[in-house]
């Protein structure tokens, strides 16, 4: 997988704090940068994919999904 690199302004005070995290997890500044935003995206998918499954039965179950829904809960 290439790499590329990239620039980023941060406050001090959260520099400090991915500096010392880093350092308490035994990892670069840049790994941790990388496993944070790693771990933001696949949070935003999570939220992304919870809303559209929200949005789809935010008009209740029709009737052969309550049939279902009642064969499982048996």
């Amino acid at each position: 997988m290439p790499i590329i690199s990239t620039n980023i302004f941060i406050k001090d005070s959260v520099y400090d704090q991915v500096c010392a995290l880093a350092e308490k997890m035994n990892l670069s500044q840049d790994e941790l940068l990388v496993i944070a935003i790693e771990k933001y995206i696949q949070r935003r998918k999570n939220q992304k994919l919870l809303h559209s499954i929200n949005n789809a039965y935010a008009d209740g179950l029709d009737a052969s999904e309550e049939v279902i829904l009642d064969k499982m809960r048996r």
